[in-house]
């Protein structure tokens, strides 16, 4: 009886035990993590399913394998350590250990030891491993696009200030220099307008890629703004600093390809000097922003280093766009009318206003220092609005005095065709001072032309009121062709660059006479600026181009002059 009672008791007992391995290893199992079980000496006596699916290996090809093996070099004495702590009974994790794959690559991993414990001695050690290689290239996906642009991958602001920091130490202990130069793209928002964001995008990727292929391996480039660029050069003398500038400012001549088109783009560029211009980051940048201005209100497409005079010109500036508010009330803006000359009659029967500005403390301001500002500022709508009313004033004063029919064009500013009311506008100032409409010619850039549904359909409302519709520095802008073919545009005005030694450059010559050759085949007119010297208007006229503006014949004068030499 006592024999049968101590059988059924070792039965429970083993069956007890049998099902406390079941549910140990049951948890083993079907753990999510994988975890090998290694013994005393370091080699490894299981390894749960979870291990197949996160590093390859099936038991078989773990069993009685050193754990060490599996464990990337530069951790091994790492490794070791938390291996003498697991053993000592404690229960400890690390990070960042690379656990050899079964495909041949290292993954990067945590770690943590359980120890098994029976009748108070360390059997053996359960290591928990979590595969982190995927968090872990999360991590360092965060890390880029902190110090990165996402859009073409270049440095971004924070970059530049941590790496300044480091490279202004350096310059301080070695008594060397710093350039800071900061690029700026001149009027981006055209591109934007015509091609759209996802367009202009792609577009600054380009001038990213290109401004890498300039510049030296060892300045660092930066992606400050959206049409901002900045190089950080370290080492640079004044002289190779400058050499730099210009080859840059000489590749953005080049043009860009977006969608089979042709995009010419300039930059304004400005540069300042640690530790001359200053030893902060924020100074430095404040400089060279400075720069740039000072390039942009004296034409753009180049470059300038900081000086300090250019402290006392920005004072001045925002003082000149006070005065230029109260320009009108004050009687300060005046036209003047440069003649269009034919060149084969030698008539004059058309004329282009020209805006003047003789202020009272700044004197006469020049319009490339003072248009850009208006536009800038907003003030071109009520300039462009005076502008309109004193040319069509004018018109009908010469009208009334009964002179000879003749035509003045107009320079609109983009910012005001972009209205959409400015056919609108056109057409009630012509018929409140009741001139002929094709007296009246709007002259617009290339850069008006290229929205396309807005500009279409203002051209085609002036065509109706029967003004006359001219281009502006034709050959400057953006795929020039499809325009023409597209828009109803009565003249062509060759910009005066193609003009400039066409008595000695070859390709000056081939493209003013390409562009007179595809005005006559459209049926437009044609006019030259800034024809200066005889013999530029001598190829001119047997290029039968139609007519030619430009010092040589007349600088633009006040309308009592016109009066006096022309209506006399």
């Amino acid at each position: 009886m006592d024999n049968n009672r101590l059988q059924d008791e070792l039965m429970l007992e083993r069956k007890a035990r049998l099902e406390f391995e079941q549910k140990y290893m049951s948890v083993i199992n079907h753990n999510l993590d994988p975890i090998i079980t290694i013994n005393m000496n370091g080699r490894i006596t299981y390894a749960n399913i979870a291990v197949h699916k996160a590093f390859g290996y099936r038991l078989k090809e773990l069993t009685g394998r050193a754990v060490i093996d599996l464990i990337g070099e530069e951790k091994i004495d790492h490794f070791n350590n938390f291996l003498s702590h697991a053993f000592s009974g404690e229960s400890i994790e690390m990070e960042g250990i690379k656990f050899f794959h079964k495909c041949g690559k290292y993954l990067s991993a945590y770690i943590k030891s359980i120890p098994v414990t029976v009748r108070g001695n360390i059997q053996e050690i359960h290591l928990i491993l979590r595969d982190t290689s995927f968090h872990h290239k999360n991590n360092e996906r965060l890390l880029f696009l902190s110090y990165h642009d996402q859009l073409t991958g270049l440095w971004n602001r924070r970059a530049l200030k941590e790496h300044f920091e480091a490279d202004a130490e350096y310059a301080f202990r070695s008594d060397e220099m710093l350039s800071l130069i900061h690029l700026d793209l001149d009027r981006f928002n055209t591109i934007n307008d015509a091609i759209g964001r996802s367009g202009a995008d792609e577009i600054l990727k380009m001038i990213a890629e290109r401004i890498k292929m300039v510049i030296p391996k060892a300045a660092k480039l930066y992606r400050s703004g959206g049409d901002e660029y900045m190089i950080l050069l370290k080492n640079h003398s004044i002289e190779k600093t400058e050499k730099l500038t210009q080859r840059i400012l000489s590749d953005f001549t080049k043009p860009f390809y977006f969608d089979h088109q042709e995009y010419f783009i300039s930059s304004s560029i400005g540069i300042s000097v640690y530790p001359d211009d200053g030893s902060e980051l924020e100074e430095l940048l404040q400089k060279a922003e400075q720069a740039v201005r000072f390039v942009k209100e004296r034409g753009r497409s180049h470059y300038r280093f900081y000086r300090e005079e250019m402290n006392t010109a920005f004072t001045d500036t925002a003082l000149m766009e006070a005065h230029l508010r109260r320009a009108i009330e004050f009687n300060e803006l005046e036209l003047h009318y440069q003649p269009q000359v034919n060149l084969k009659t030698g008539e004059i029967d058309s004329f282009e206003a020209l805006l003047r500005w003789n202020n009272r403390k700044f004197g006469f301001v020049s319009p490339t220092q003072f248009i850009p500002m208006a536009e800038e500022s907003g003030l071109i709508h009520s300039i462009g609005d005076w502008v309109l009313e004193v040319v069509c004033a004018q018109l009908k004063e010469w009208q009334d005095k009964q002179f000879r029919p003749v035509r003045i064009a107009v320079n609109i500013s983009p910012k005001q065709f972009r209205t959409g009311a400015f056919a609108e506008k056109a057409k009630n100032i012509i018929e409140k001072h009741g001139i002929h409409p094709s007296s009246f010619e709007v002259e617009i850039t290339e850069t008006a032309l290229m929205n396309m549904k807005d500009t279409l359909s203002t051209l085609q409302k002036l065509k109706e009121i029967g003004v006359t519709i001219s281009v502006d520095d034709f050959g400057t802008g953006y795929s020039s062709l499809s325009y023409l073919k597209q828009y109803p545009i009565d003249i062509i005005k060759i910009d005066r660059s193609f003009i400039k030694d066409i008595e000695l450059d070859e390709k000056n010559e081939a493209i003013a006479k390409t562009i007179i050759n595809l005005a006559h085949n459209l049926g437009m007119q044609v006019i030259a600026e800034g024809v200066e010297k005889d013999l530029q208007a001598k190829i001119l006229k047997e290029a039968d181009c139609h007519k030619a503006q430009g010092f040589l014949f007349s600088k633009a004068v006040p309308a009592s002059e016109i009066e006096e030499k022309y209506f006399a």
